[in-house]
This record gives structure tokens, C-alpha cells and sequence, in this order.
């Protein structure tokens, strides 16, 4: 193709750069560009116009450094360079932004970092995910310089780029999350490590032995009960070039066949250990800080101590509550803890009773510090014993958080998409969970009574989706003969093929297996009869919802700035459909403004939590995205509203609107696809279409 000329690239620039209010200078940005073939040109004026949509000023350094870049730089490293500016910019302002700019050697030096790396931020969700479904004491992932585990937080680097590709990144940063939950899992955390090195002249040489035979006996531990997740991370070593472990440490290995979960097996051989060099770490072996995991082992043990006895001590008054008719007396109570697999389970007074999940995870965490439960802790605290400050944690003022009190502590980060870059901004949403305060207890039994033929109605439709059935077709027996597929099949034989022998109907009652999550829009523009047709709508659809048994959740959203965005939780998919949820139903009241996005992906990932067949993800909305003095506001808004959408869908998620909006038909269709949304006009349509939306899903 041929290159632009001067005059079109004045054009494309001056427009980028919005010269009549910036004053920009573009005739020596010509003249660079104009040289390049038109395959160069394109690249760059398209990351040009992208970055100018974030800051001006970035994109003219941008332009003025990238032709010098290209002689030292392949496009995929210019990229992820003009995406780490924006970041930054996002993260901590102009000047910051352009120093990345200015200083592109630097950027040079850490190309393949942001390139291929794994960024903590972008891996956190998934990793926290993975350590969850983990046994032992709940962990947190958090950011760090070193690669170290404090027996309650588990630090990565914020870029770990020790692999060649991304893929081998991610899946390195796994494997030392694994690893690290190895130390806090079994054992390495739990040595007193001013004895263990007490006896040895040189300390730190004794601790790198211990380390590296409790490296050893680690692995072990991780090829037993992460089998598959194992051998990666041996494929891992390999591909890294880690060397081979000399023959005199391979004599030790040995020793671990016994017992690897017995962290006293690998001090037993210390003595040996000591005399020999110790062998490079592997890419995905942790340190041991035992100054750090000392630290806050003893203040945990001091308070899970105080807080189990406290917790037993309502265990013990929830039990003689329920057998008070039964007591005589009132002797100590006696408690004794077993472990059944990998959970402990209680006694009490050689009965044995169901421990709540909180008692467990205590139980879990206690036993990891000290090897079991010793007999003192299984005590029930007296009345009044401890101070509640010894191990309540103060709870937090949600209010607070936008007062800049605390900040984003305890919030939900998520990226929003921005269509101008064609890139997320990480983190830039901040997000919280908010209990919605109750309203007229009164309120849903006079819906119920205003509307009740609207509601006998809708509890027979729902009735009659619970028991239909649906005709399976081409089955090897049934109910009937399927003309079709006997036609078929005799047209088959009649060419001297085989005929088969799937010639039969059945009627096969389909068994349900939903998920269904209510996103209600809460914001200001709701005000009026839209939020009271919303409320008596969700009213209607409960009680209609209560006979069909499928399981459902409500939840409001509303916010204002990407920095004060709320999620109401209004009925969990735990929760009962009792007199709370009906009050917290007459509690819904319009709020702020409407940002989408980040709603959606919030409740997308609460939804896949749940184990169901259908997700359903069902918005109700006066209106199109929208955000207080914001970007947000018309084509950002919907852009990443649609991509939250994608997002949802990708992960198995049936997204719909209803909305009460009548422009809905001009940004509706882009959003969530032509067949995904319906307006309506007023509150009796609002159930019977949601009834519409469950029959075309769910056959």
C-alpha cells in the first residue's frame, strides 16, 4: 500500500493531539512518520490515537520516541510499552507515565517482564481461586519483593518473568503458591528455629541445609497430593535449566519415603546436611523467613487460643439450650477433637457434635501451629474471662472507605475495559459488598393482596415449567416410534446400509439445575414508579420463583466513580426467602449511578460459584450505563458494559436485560446481542417475561 502523505499525516495527528486547544507542534512528527512504509504508519498512528485517549500529552511522547524504539524494539514489546504507560498513568499520574516514555532503555532492560511476564494483579483471582480449593489455614496472596510465606500470607513478585513465554509464567507463579502452601501445610512453619540453629557455629549455613531437605521433603509432600501439578512444576525445572541434585543430597531423599508430611524427619538429618553445600534452589522454591513466621505465629497462637475456648463456650450454651429439659446438672463441660482425614470433628461429653465452619478452620489452623489440639485449648472459656478486644476483629464502616479512612483495604478491585486503548485498566473499579437495611415489614403482604390474580397466575405458569416434559427424539427405546428417524432408516436399507436402531420417542422429564442471579439497578434515575414496579415485580417473582425450587439470588447495584462502587446484597443463594429478604426487598430505594461493568462482574463471579447446569444472569434497568461527571457516560460506558457481558457469557453464563428504558433499542442490541433483552412498559409485563425467559432457556 502506499504510505500517507504529509499532508494526511498532519491531519491524523493534529486530530489525535486536539491542536487547537493543545498547541501541539506536528510538522517534525511528520517528517519522521513519513519515511515508513504504510504498514509502519498504521501501527503507529493507531497506538497514537489509542493513548490520546487517555492523555495527550503521553501520546505526543509516544510519537516523538517510538520510530527510535523500532530499530531496538519487535511491536509486541512497543505494545506492551505503551500499555505499561497508560498503566501507569492509570496507577500514579502524568509524570510517572512519561518517565516510562523518556526512559525506554530501562523499559529495554525489562522488555521480556512485560512482554511475557505474569503480573500479580492479573494473576491474583485466579491464584487466590486455586488456594482456596487448597486444604489447611485460609491464605492470602499479596505483593512482595521476596518469595515468602508467613504462615498467613503468601508474597509474590509483582512480575515474575523467569520463564520464556506467558503461559510457563502463570503457571510458575502456581507452582510457588503451591509450594509455599506446602511450608504452611505441612510443617516447615511450625519449627522453632532458635533452637533448631542454636547447636550450629555457622546459623545460616544451618538454615540453608534445613532448607533445602525441607525443599526436599516438600516435593514429596506435593507429588502425593498434587500429583499432576507436581509434574509440571518438575517440567518447570527443567525447561528453566535448573541443575540436577548432587548424588551426595539424592542419598538424603531417600529418608523421606517414611513420613514427608513430618517436618521433624528432614531436622533428624540436619547434622548430615550441615557438612554438605547446599544445591541451588529450584525456579519455584520458596525461602523460609523464620523471623517473619515467628512474628506472627505467636500472636496467632495467642489468639486462636482465647478464640476457640470462646467459641466452645457457645457451643456449649447452644447445647444445653436444646437439651435443658434433659439436664440435671451442670458439670464441666468436656470436649475432645478428632481428626477424620484432613477435618476435625468434636465431642462433647463423648457425644459427638457438628462444629460449625468457622470452629473447623480454627480447629485446622491451631493444629498446623502445634501439631494437634492440646488438651488445655479444648477448655470452654468462663463468662466474662477474656476481653472481647483480645480476639474480636473491629469491624470496619463501609462509609469510612470513601472518607479515605482506610482507602480500598478489604475492596473488591476489578479492571474495567476501555474501548479507545483496546486494554483493561487494571484495578480500577473499587468495589464493595453492603448489606441493604430493611424497610416496611409490611410491604410485601400488601403486594401480595394488591396484585393477588397477577400472583396466582405466575405460581401456575411456574408450577407448569416445574413439571413439563420434553420429547427426546432418535432414541433406541421409548414411548412411540419417531417417523423421521424411521424413514431414515429405511431409506438406508433400501441402499444396503445397516439401519439403525434409534427409531423410538420419549417423553423425559427434565430435570431443573439452575442458578439464577437478580442484578437490580438501584440508581438515582430509578426513582419514582420504575423502582416501585421493580420492588413488586421482584415481590412477585419470589413468591412465583418459591414453587418452581430453583435456587436465586438478589442483589442491587448502584455507585458513583470508579471509586465508590456498592453491590446490595438483598437474598444470597444461601439465604431463605423468610421475612428478612421480603423487608430487604421493601428496602430497595434509589441511590447514585448506574456504572455496569463492574456489577456485572461481580455477580458473574459470585454465579460461578454455584454448581448448576444454567446460569442465568437477569438485569433490571431503567436505562444505559452512566456515571457521575465520568467518562463512563455514553460510548466507554456501553463498550465496557458489552465486555463485561462477553466476559459472563465466556464463562457459561445466559445474560438478559429488562429494561424500562424506550431508547433501549439504540445501544441494547450492542450490549447484550438482539436476543437478549426486551423493554416493557409497565409492572404486570416484568414477571411474565422473566416466566418467557426461563421456558426459551431451560429447553
Amino acid at each position: 500500500m502506499i504510505p500517507y502523505t504529509p499532508e494526511q499525516l498532519t491531519l491524523r495527528l493534529e486530530t489525535a493531539f486536539d491542536v487547537e486547544f493543545t498547541f501541539h507542534k506536528v510538522d517534525h512528527l511528520v517528517d519522521i512518520l513519513a519515511p515508513l512504509d504504510r504498514d509502519t504508519q498504521d501501527f503507529i498512528l493507531g497506538w497514537v490515537e489509542r493513548i490520546a485517549s487517555t492523555n495527550i500529552q503521553i501520546s505526543y511522547e509516544f510519537t516523538r520516541r517510538v520510530v527510535e524504539a523500532l530499530d531496538r524494539l519487535d511491536r509486541r514489546v512497543i505494545e506492551a510499552w505503551a500499555v505499561h504507560a497508560m498503566d501507569t498513568y492509570d496507577r500514579t499520574g502524568l509524570r510517572p507515565a512519561l518517565e516510562v516514555l523518556y526512559k525506554v532503555d530501562d523499559f529495554l532492560a525489562h522488555a521480556h517482564a512485560h512482554a511475557a511476564g505474569a503480573f500479580f494483579d492479573e494473576v491474583k483471582t485466579v491464584l487466590s481461586n486455586f488456594l482456596c480449593g487448597l486444604s489447611g489455614r485460609r491464605l492470602e496472596l499479596k505483593p512482595g519483593e521476596q518469595l515468602f510465606t508467613d504462615s498467613e500470607r503468601l508474597f509474590l513478585p509483582n512480575v515474575t518473568a523467569d520463564m520464556e513465554s506467558e503461559a510457563d509464567n502463570f503457571l510458575l507463579c502456581k507452582a510457588r503458591v503451591a509450594f509455599m502452601w506446602a511450608q504452611t501445610r505441612f510443617g516447615s512453619c511450625r519449627m522453632d528455629f532458635d533452637t533448631v540453629l542454636a547447636g550450629f557455629d555457622d546459623p545460616a549455613r544451618a538454615l540453608a541445609a534445613f532448607q533445602t531437605l525441607d525443599n526436599l521433603r516438600l516435593e514429596a509432600c506435593l507429588a502425593r497430593e498434587l500429583p499432576g501439578l507436581w509434574r509440571d512444576m518438575q517440567a518447570l525445572s527443567v525447561r528453566h535449566g535448573d541443575p540436577a541434585l548432587p548424588e551426595d543430597w539424592q542419598a538424603l531423599t531417600q529418608a523421606f519415603n517414611i513420613d514427608p508430611a513430618d517436618p521433624e524427619s528432614a531436622l533428624a538429618l540436619l547434622d548430615q546436611a550441615y557438612a554438605l553445600e547446599p544445591p541451588p534452589p529450584r525456579v519455584y522454591h520458596a525461602a523460609l523467613n523464620p523471623q517473619a513466621v515467628a512474628e506472627v505465629r505467636a500472636a496467632r497462637m495467642a489468639r486462636e487460643k482465647i478464640l476457640l475456648r470462646v467459641k466452645l463456650a457457645k457451643l456449649v450454651e447452644e447445647h444445653r439450650a436444646e437439651k435443658a429439659a434433659e439436664q440435671k446438672d451442670h458439670h464441666p463441660a468436656r470436649f475432645e477433637a478428632r481428626q477424620e482425614g484432613q477435618a476435625w470433628e468434636l465431642a462433647l461429653d463423648d457425644l459427638p457434635i457438628a462444629p460449625p465452619e468457622d470452629v473447623k478452620q480454627l480447629l485446622t489452623s491451631i493444629s498446623l501451629d502445634w501439631g494437634e489440639i492440646p488438651p488445655e485449648m479444648l477448655t470452654a472459656a468462663g463468662d466474662g474471662e477474656y476481653d472481647p478486644a483480645l480476639y474480636e476483629e473491629k469491624e470496619k464502616n463501609p462509609d469510612e472507605v470513601w472518607q479515605g479512612t482506610y482507602h480500598e483495604e478489604g475492596a473488591h478491585l476489578y479492571p474495567e475495559w476501555d474501548f479507545a486503548r483496546q486494554h483493561y485498566r487494571k484495578n480500577w473499579c473499587v468495589l464493595r459488598e453492603i448489606d441493604l437495611k430493611p424497610g416496611d415489614p409490611g410491604y410485601v403482604d400488601e403486594v401480595i393482596d394488591r396484585h393477588r390474580g397477577l400472583v396466582k397466575h405466575l405460581r401456575r405458569t411456574f408450577e407448569a415449567m416445574r413439571d413439563e416434559s420434553r420429547l427426546l427424539k432418535r432414541q433406541v427405546q421409548g414411548d412411540d416410534v419417531d417417523i423421521d428417524a424411521l424413514v431414515e432408516a429405511l431409506a438406508d436399507s433400501m441402499d444396503g446400509r445397516e439401519m439403525s436402531d434409534q427409531l423410538f420417542m420419549h417423553l423425559h422429564r427434565a430435570d431443573r439445575n439452575m442458578a439464577v442471579m437478580f442484578m437490580v439497578d438501584m440508581s438515582g434515575s430509578t426513582r419514582g414508579w420504575i423502582n416501585d414496579a421493580e420492588r413488586e415485580a421482584l415481590v412477585m417473582l419470589c413468591e412465583s420463583l418459591e414453587t418452581l425450587g430453583d435456587r436465586y439470588a438478589i442483589y442491587g447495584f448502584s455507585g458513583q466513580t470508579r471509586k465508590r462502587c456498592e453491590i446490595y446484597r438483598i437474598k444470597t443463594f444461601d439465604q431463605p426467602y423468610n421475612a428478612d429478604t421480603r423487608a430487604r426487598i421493601a428496602g430497595i430505594e434509589p441511590r447514585d449511578y448506574t456504572r455496569m461493568g463492574v456489577a456485572i462482574r461481580h455477580l458473574s463471579k459470585l454465579l460461578n460459584e454455584i454448581e448448576a447446569r444454567t446460569k442465568l444472569l437477569i438485569a433490571l434497568s431503567d436505562g444505559k450505563p452512566d456515571d457521575y461527571f465520568d467518562i463512563y457516560r455514553g460510548r466507554y460506558g456501553i463498550e465496557d458494559t458489552r465486555q463485561a457481558l462477553f466476559e459472563a457469557r465466556r464463562s457459561g453464563i445466559h445474560p438478559f436485560c429488562i429494561t424500562i428504558d424506550r431508547e433501549g433499542k439504540e445501544y441494547l442490541p450492542h450490549m447484550y446481542g438482539h436476543a437478549n433483552w426486551v423493554e416493557i412498559d409497565e409492572v404486570r409485563k416484568l414477571p411474565l417475561k422473566v416466566a418467557d425467559i426461563y421456558r426459551r432457556l431451560t429447553t
